[in-house]
């Protein structure tokens, strides 16, 4: 055997060594999830479902081992980004911030929706949820729910409220509470939450409801006061503030609630794998303490319990539309 033979021959065997050792690498690589997963929000960036997307985000980019990105598609109280989702590919590697507003109110607002609530998404499971805070600008001359009622009724249609937009549980809280107050308040909508906020510190709106979270801090800071609660107990970031049940309306209730949801006909082993990932993302400690000091209550449910969830709050919320007398649009 000649000297060029030889080293072409210890080549092939190298090769064919090398080959076979990759092979177990190339076995052992996941089929699924094995590129980004994109993480797509209805809302803007800092509002209740921004937020517990990216705690929950962060935290299946460790349990599904690739990166997982919020991808924020505001507008339309959120009917934008729920289409943008359930448009999506159905193979895994979309999944949807799934939240009151897109899948339980919109649906008893809009008459054409470019998605259907029920067969359009899967549920995965439920993630959080926080009451809505009934609050006034600092200047407002009411310390309680009874004095508010009675400022608006001195004043019928002077007073404005401010909301992220129309179909958002806070802006569907104070049309229950106006109706059961027997005052008239007007509505002035946002496109993003932290605008509408900055406008209630100013003065230029006098009132709104929303989620605890997104208020906390005007409220700790003294720029606005708060004066009822919508959950049946008092919430534990506001102790002093009563329930509105427990100021003269009982049985008043609301909560805003934030899951994850895919687009329906994901394969059942991605689905599967996914359903796993969000159940290690939750009983994590440090995510429950994301979730805690961001002021949201971690509240998982299982796909099957989620799913009867979202149907019941469908339910709830297309009867208070028409009793609250809303013409859908």
């Amino acid at each position: 055997m000649n000297r060029s033979s030889g080293a072409s021959h210890f080549f092939s065997l190298v090769l064919m060594v090398l080959s076979i050792g990759a092979a177990p690498a190339q076995a052992a690589k996941p089929d699924y999830p094995n590129r980004p997963v994109r993480y797509i929000v209805a809302f803007p960036a800092g509002g209740a479902s921004d937020v517990v997307a990216r705690i929950a985000g962060s935290a299946l980019t460790d349990a599904l081992g690739v990166q997982v990105i919020v991808d924020n598609r505001g507008g339309a109280s959120g009917t934008i980004g729920a289409e943008a989702a359930a448009r999506a590919t159905p193979d895994g590697y979309t999944l949807f911030a799934c939240n009151i507003a897109s899948l339980a109110v919109s649906p008893a607002l809009y008459r054409n929706l470019h998605y259907d609530p029920e067969r359009d998404f899967t549920p995965v499971g439920m993630i959080a949820s926080n009451p809505n805070a009934l609050s006034v600008n600092a200047g407002v001359p009411a310390k309680s729910i009874s004095e508010f009622i009675a400022l608006a009724k001195s004043q019928p249609g002077k007073l404005n409220y401010a909301s992220a937009g129309v179909g958002t549980s806070p802006q569907l809280s104070m049309e229950l509470f106006r109706m059961r107050a027997g005052i008239e308040v007007v509505h002035i909508p946002y496109k993003a939450i932290g605008t509408a906020i900055v406008d209630l510190i100013a003065g230029q709106v006098q009132a709104m409801f929303s989620t605890v979270p997104t208020l906390i801090g005007a409220v700790r800071s003294g720029k606005i006061r708060p004066l009822g609660v919508t959950s049946a107990t008092r919430d534990p970031e506001l102790p002093d503030v009563p329930t509105i049940a427990e100021s003269g309306m009982p049985g008043f209730e609301v909560i805003s609630w934030q899951g994850l949801c895919t687009p329906t006909g994901v394969p059942k082993e991605r689905l599967a794998r996914i359903r796993a990932a969000l159940g290690t993302a939750l009983a994590q400690p440090d995510t429950r303490k994301r979730l805690a000091d961001s002021n949201f209550h971690p509240h998982p449910l299982t796909p099957e319990k989620f799913a009867a969830f979202i149907r019941s709050e469908r339910t709830k919320w297309s009867k208070l539309v028409k009793d609250v007398g809303i013409e859908p649009q």
